[in-house]
């Protein structure tokens, strides 16, 4: 006896392939943290204030000179790459291990928003906080009250 798998569905003429399609890992979204090469990119929250535009990045285990932060016209670059080496002899064997970490993630800023030279950055805890201050003539203005005379 062989086992057969059969398409559930009363029209026989329905593509296999579709099952395959709606059951493959396409409409997974929790992956999105991988890049096309299954390396793990960092989280990022970014939040809109009425003063600022915040991003913050997960990166345990990294130091802030680990990083490069670049503002590129409206281009907003934050990139790292890491390397780390060790070797042990013992006994007239040797043990070398390394590994090289790098990512680099980009966000398009709104043009003519953004104050470029008051942008701040600081690393603490495994996580790396921007603080991108607007212009005071691109902030929004509460909404006020017209009389009607």
């Amino acid at each position: 006896m062989s086992l057969i798998k059969r398409n559930g569905s009363n029209f026989p003429s329905f593509p296999a392939f579709f099952d395959d399609l709606f059951a493959s890992n396409l409409f997974d979204w929790n992956n999105s943290n991988y890049s096309s090469t299954q390396t793990t990119i960092p989280s990022v929250n970014i939040r809109e204030t009425h003063d600022n535009f915040e991003v913050e990045m997960a990166a345990p285990g990294m130091s802030k000179d680990d990083f490069k932060v670049e503002l590129d016209g409206n281009t907003l670059t934050i990139s790292s790459s890491k390397k780390h080496e060790q070797e042990d002899k013992q006994d007239g064997y040797s043990r070398r291990e390394f590994s090289y970490q790098s990512f680099q993630r980009s966000f398009t800023l709104p043009k003519d928003v953004v104050d470029e030279d008051k942008i701040g950055a600081q690393y603490e805890n495994g996580l790396l906080r921007l603080t991108i201050p607007k212009k005071e003539e691109a902030k929004k203005k509460a909404p006020r009250l017209i009389e009607i005379s």
